[in-house]
């Protein structure tokens, strides 16, 4: 056992008991050390953008409109009497000239048969005035009568004349009567429900209404525009910033109120030339085929009018937009250095799920479209490309 004895100055270490303790002090030093976590910085969150670029644009409008029959006539009697028949079934479609009613035609005969007799006796009466003047006139040629005499045969010639005129207008207008008593559809189309039925009494004051005819094939739809929205689409195709959507007549459609899309297009026919002082809007008017039916008079309908081609717009869906306090419009823009920033823009009209942008954006700008909770404004994002809902859910299915 060694012991030491307590002096002034410490005891002197080997050299191997000194190397010892300094590797000792290293490791406790290197224990010391934070040893690593394992958790590395959170990656940018990705979002979907889409670049802004130009294309050519077919400015759509959506205005309310209604269906109106192409022609309509209501069937009403022209003579007095009693219908004794209904020819037509209530809801078909007729031609022109098919027999609808038919009024009672005895006292039409009657009065045609009376006319036909006075017709008779008027020329009976203008051959025996023939006659008469013929033999004054040459007895005036012999001298063996005056001429008063044969001036009074003329006459009585030129009013036998007048008389068998007279009698034949009768004629005809018996005849005219006796035609009216068949009812006879004035125009083709779907015939409505009859409103009167055998028996009735018809005509005897006024004109009675006995059913109604509309053309429906082609059919018409009624629709009103503002007057200030009207004027700037003309100066916009007059000064060159839109063009028109075709050489000819505007192409409209329509769209139910379920926001079925009706599937045969129309042309625009005409604006009217009055505006509503109430309203301050002009009535328009399109055409469409109608070949089944389909639309009804009175149906409120959507009318879609091409207006004009943008060829230089840029247009975003409209999930892009973003509303601020002041209710004003913008986007979020990525920038060079990733960064999602607010862009102020001005948008336009609603083209279907898109909007056009109006002012704000420059082509290449990359507008944030989807992934909006991921981050802040002024955060480091990573863009992704974006891939509308129906596209994505199509490809799904065809990689199944």
């Amino acid at each position: 056992m060694v012991s030491w004895t307590r002096t002034s100055d410490p005891p002197r270490l080997g050299r191997g008991a000194a190397i010892l303790i300094l590797s000792m002090g290293l490791s406790a030093c290197q224990d010391k050390t934070p040893a690593p976590s394992g958790h590395t910085a959170a990656a940018p969150p990705a979002v979907s953008v889409i670049a802004a670029e130009p294309k050519a644009v077919t400015l759509v409008k959506e205005l309310p409109g209604r269906i109106t029959p192409m022609r309509i006539a209501e069937v009403r009697p022209r003579v007095s009497g009693i219908i004794v028949e209904r020819t037509f079934e209530q809801g078909s479609r007729v031609k022109e000239g098919d027999v609808l009613y038919r009024i009672d035609p005895r006292p039409f005969a009657v009065e045609l048969d009376s006319a036909k007799a006075a017709l008779a006796r008027a020329e009976a009466t203008l051959f025996q005035a023939n006659r008469q003047e013929d033999r004054l006139r040459q007895l005036l040629t012999g001298q063996t009568t005056t001429q008063a005499q044969y001036d009074l045969a003329l006459a009585a010639e030129k009013q036998a004349e007048a008389d068998v005129a007279a009698q034949k207008a009768a004629v005809q207008r018996a005849q005219l009567n006796l035609d009216f008593a068949t009812l006879r559809a004035p125009i083709a189309g779907r015939i409505g429900r009859a409103l009167i039925t055998e028996g009735a009494l018809v005509g005897q004051n006024e004109a009675t209404h006995l059913a109604t005819i509309q053309q429906l094939d082609p059919i018409y739809a009624d629709f009103t525009q503002s007057v200030t929205e009207l004027n700037q689409l003309k100066r916009d195709l007059a000064e060159g910033r839109l063009q028109q959507a075709s050489p000819g007549a505007a192409k409209v459609r329509l769209v139910f109120d379920d926001g079925t899309l009706y599937p045969h297009s129309g042309r625009l026919l005409f604006s009217d030339v009055t505006v509503d002082p109430g309203t301050g809007k002009v009535t328009l008017r399109g055409e469409f085929p109608n070949p089944g039916a389909e639309l009804l008079p009175g149906t409120y309908v959507r009318v879609q009018i091409e207006e004009g081609v943008d060829s230089d717009a840029i247009v975003l869906p409209q999930q892009a937009i973003q509303r601020n306090n002041a209710g004003g419009s913008e986007v979020y823009v990525v920038n060079d250095a990733g960064r999602a920033v607010l862009q102020p823009v001005r948008v336009g009209r609603t083209l279907g799920n898109e909007i056009v942008v109006e002012d704000g954006l420059k082509p290449g700008y990359r507008v944030v479209v989807e992934g909006f909770q991921k981050f802040t404004p002024g955060s480091v994002v990573q863009p992704m490309p974006w891939v509308p809902a129906m596209q994505a859910t199509a490809s799904q299915a065809q990689s199944k």
